[in-house]
């Protein structure tokens, strides 16, 4: 089988099991020796994925993986979520996220400019359209397009002229409950993806697969 259908057959199975769990499987990649899956709420639901459901998912897709036994050779895999800010790969993701604040970078290293940022009004299975700070909109092919991401914006911008806050409030700020979180991300492994994960971290062992 190729790379690509074996990740065909890794979203057959995955996808079953995220939809009892109202989840939606946002994408599935291989980099290297490790199978990434990464899962999410459905567009349009309040809040993102839990640990709980995440740590779920991770039993229920590893179990299924390692019965199905759909990847050829050696392999790791990465229950994970996709962050607050979403790499952009597919037609699907840049559908998903219109209306959000995007960066994108093209393929064509002459490409002028070869970066843009504003905000996804549209997209379809080819191309996507932004509208930009200076209010004119420039439209793209999806296929020349080589990294692009959301961008969360953190609140509103400071005030022109607005003095600078002090060391304390920069202290206190750091210790907010709103600080940056990084993406949940879970590994599964053969031996030990159905053990209870500690609470106060992410556990990360190896699922590996020797070929036969």
């Amino acid at each position: 089988m190729t790379e690509s259908s074996e990740l065909a057959r890794v979203r057959e199975i995955v996808e079953p099991i995220a939809s009892d769990l109202d989840l939606d499987v946002y994408d599935i990649e291989r980099r290297g020796v490790t199978v990434r899956v990464t899962l999410d709420t459905y567009a349009g639901s309040d809040g993102g994925i839990t640990l709980d459901n995440l740590s779920l998912a991770t039993r229920l897709i590893s179990r299924e993986i390692d019965h199905e036994d759909p990847i050829s050779t050696r392999f790791t895999l990465e229950i994970t979520s996709p962050g607050l800010e979403r790499q952009l790969r597919t037609p699907a993701h840049f559908q998903r996220e219109v209306g959000k604040d995007i960066t994108v970078r093209f393929r064509d290293p002459n490409a002028d400019p070869r970066r843009v940022d504003g905000q996804l009004i549209s997209a379809t299975d080819t191309s996507a359209t932004l509208l930009l700070d200076d209010g004119t909109e420039t439209t793209f092919d999806l296929d020349g397009v080589d990294k692009a991401r959301t961008v969360f914006e953190w609140g509103p911008a400071p005030k022109p002229n607005a003095p600078k806050k002090s060391a304390a409030k920069k202290s206190q700020q750091s210790k907010s409950p709103n600080a940056k979180q990084p993406a949940a991300s879970k590994q599964a492994s053969s031996n030990k993806a159905d053990s209870t994960p500690p609470e106060s971290h992410l556990p990360q062992s190896n699922k590996e697969k020797q070929s036969s």
